[in-house]
């Protein structure tokens, strides 16, 4: 399962890695998809995506929020990125919903 897992996140072989040799957005990655198959009943997710590149931040972006609605999971998301919210149910602005 965590094989699999890895390898739907794009980190295929990076299971049995020491993490001192990994980036810090391949440190990010695998810390969200260890949170993720903890099958959380909520999530809370502090800027998950600000150490990405551009192009990997989508295909991420998109994986992450996939998974999380597929298992029903919800998840409170802090982040400075618009692009970031990408089903905008409930979008909190100056501290109102």
């Amino acid at each position: 399962a965590v094989e699999r897992a890895l390898q739907e996140a794009g980190l295929a072989g990076f299971g049995p890695r020491d993490p001192a040799t990994l980036s810090g957005g391949q440190r990010a990655r695998v810390a969200l998809m260890r949170a993720l198959l903890a099958q959380p009943r909520a999530l809370l997710l502090d800027e998950p995506f600000s150490r990405l590149d551009a192009a990997l931040r989508e295909q991420f972006r998109a994986f992450v929020f996939g998974h999380l609605r597929a298992r029903q999971i919800p998840a409170v998301l802090v982040t400075h990125d618009a692009a970031d919210i990408a089903d905008p149910a409930q979008v909190m602005a100056l501290g109102h919903a």
